[in-house]
């Protein structure tokens, strides 16, 4: 085999095991992650004192106390309504004739509406008055027998006196006087019968015109001529009248958790499909005391009366009704959404509120203060600031936002 030369390491006596020229190459190895460790640490304070110096600030959106109404309101749904409306039927079945009034027709009181042909009623009228006649022919003649009757007994009486004449045959004379009595008194009573028969054919003939009850305008018509009434089972209707289009109300649907703050003379607006930008006032006039359910929910009439001069709102329309339960005027108010609001910076630290208070946060000298504050009414927007370190223009924070500066 081959003898090669191989490296030897010669160790003196007393000397380190590792020359001096191994250490200066380990030092050498050591020195630049030294100094990437010293870069990397100044690097990291530069971010922290460009990030500190550029951090948003919070900006805060506030709004200026003002002094304003405050009015609260119940919302309900309704149908306007003439206030009076009066059902025209008929009393009596027969072939409606002749009509002479229709949609919108303005009426009097005692006008001819519609007519039933009358033939068969004036029928019974006449037999009726047949059957009047002959009760009195039979009154006459049953009075002349009284009279013959009467004076048969007075003969015999005094033939009786005198013995001139049979106790019996004075007695018969008696009794035919009595029964002509009795008869001519059954005659009277017959008659008033027969009277009384022609007054109710003679009705019935009368509800052969169908007239207006009141004066105002037909709203609705549900006959048409040649059509057949029947009376008997149910009393059809023939037509609507409202007796003053110019007067109208509004039966609203209050809900029972609102029912309670509405009263008679409460001051109301609504409004309707067909005039969009027009807003009608009235007053509530009744609050009725019948519930209405309908799918388990309890509602209540509120009756609005308004004025309706220009004719402009028709029967059937539907509104959308507030009615005005409380209001105050020239008051200190604040927005709602304040009184909700905390600073993000104190959303943990801020004390309780007391019961029936509220906390708004206003800023002064550019830094959020708290302000207890006593509230009253409120509405959909704003609320009453009744007590409380709170003056007109005061700027009342509402929301906070981040952004370069701070407002």
């Amino acid at each position: 085999m081959t003898n090669e030369a191989q490296p030897q390491t010669i160790t003196l006596p007393g000397a380190p095991k590792s020359a001096p020229g191994s250490r200066l190459l380990q030092g050498r190895g050591r020195g630049p992650w030294i100094a990437l460790g010293i870069l990397l640490a100044l690097a990291g304070v530069g971010v922290y004192l460009r990030t500190s110096h550029n951090a948003p600030a919070t900006r805060y959106v506030s709004v200026a106390a003002t002094r304003g109404d405050i009015t609260r309101t119940a919302a309900a749904t309704g149908t306007v309504n003439p206030e009076l409306t009066i059902i025209v039927g008929s009393y009596v079945s027969g072939v409606l004739e002749q009509l002479y009034c229709d949609y919108n027709t303005r009426v009097k009181a005692g006008q001819v509406c519609a007519k039933i042909d009358p033939r068969p009623y004036q029928t019974l009228v006449d037999q009726a008055k047949a059957n009047l006649a002959v009760a009195k022919a039979q009154l006459v003649k049953d009075q002349a027998n009284l009279v013959y009757t009467n004076q048969n007994w007075e003969r015999n009486r005094l033939l009786l006196k005198e013995d001139s004449v049979a106790k019996d045959a004075a007695d018969q004379s008696k009794n035919n006087r009595d029964q002509a009595e009795a008869q001519v008194g059954f005659d009277q009573a017959t008659i008033q019968q027969r009277q009384a028969e022609l007054d109710s054919a003679q009705v019935n003939l009368d509800y052969t015109d169908i007239t207006a009850p009141v004066s105002g305008t037909v709203v609705s018509r549900n006959v048409t001529q040649g059509q057949t009434l029947a009376a008997s089972l149910q009393t059809p209707t023939l037509f609507l009248i409202a007796t003053d289009l110019t007067r109208m109300q509004v039966d609203t649907n209050v809900s029972e958790s609102d029912i309670g703050g509405i009263k008679e003379g409460d001051k109301a607006t609504f409004s309707v499909d067909a005039f969009p930008n027009r807003v009608f006032s009235g007053v509530v006039t009744q609050v009725r005391q019948s519930p209405q359910t309908v799918q388990n929910v309890v509602t209540f009439d509120a009756v609005v009366s308004v004025d309706n001069t220009d004719l402009a709102l028709k029967p059937g329309m539907t509104a959308s009704t507030r009615i005005i339960v409380d209001q105050r005027a020239n008051v200190l108010r604040a927005p709602n959404q304040a009184l909700r609001y905390t600073p993000s910076a104190f959303a943990g630290a801020a004390t309780p509120v007391k019961q029936g208070g509220g906390r708004l946060w206003v800023l002064r000298d550019g830094q959020p203060v708290a302000v207890d504050v006593v509230v009253g009414l409120d509405d959909e927007n704003f609320t009453e600031i009744v007590q409380g370190d709170l003056h007109d223009g005061d700027k009342i924070i509402v929301g906070e936002e981040r952004g370069a500066s701070a407002h």
